[in-house]
């Protein structure tokens, strides 16, 4: 198995980055079809566990205005053969100096790269001696 083909790199960078165009976007169908439709996929979000497409799907439609601003910091992206890849992201929401961090599992499918779990969290604030 060949580890961080830069073909697949590409392509693993390509689709992730499309997610976090259409997350800053609020774009509520792109970032649907980049999640595997399956009942088998999740997202542990800061608050929420979801469990399945249709739970997301809904999350994700309910959200006002959509995902905080952000910059976005190291990303990380190690691919696994021709079909699996993990992307790691560190941010900073816009205003609130609150850092956060997701990762997401992608797998190349009929369809195309989509994400299988996702986990977004934020780190709490540093505690004053």
């Amino acid at each position: 198995m060949k580890i961080n083909d830069p073909e697949v790199v590409a392509e693993v960078t390509a689709a992730f980055e499309r997610y976090e165009t259409a997350l800053m976007a609020n774009d509520v169908a792109t970032l649907n079809e980049l999640f595997w439709d399956s009942p088998h996929t999740l997202r542990y979000g800061v608050w929420e566990n979801l469990y399945g497409h249709a739970a997301i799907a809904a999350y994700r439609g309910s959200v006002p205005g959509g995902a905080p601003q952000r910059v976005n910091g190291r990303t990380e992206i190690t691919t696994f053969g021709h079909d699996f890849a993990v992307v790691n992201r560190e941010f900073e929401r816009i205003g609130t100096g609150q850092a956060g961090r997701q990762s997401q599992t992608w797998v190349h499918l009929p369809e195309g790269w989509r994400i299988v779990a996702a986990h977004v969290s934020v780190k709490p604030p540093p505690v004053s001696a």
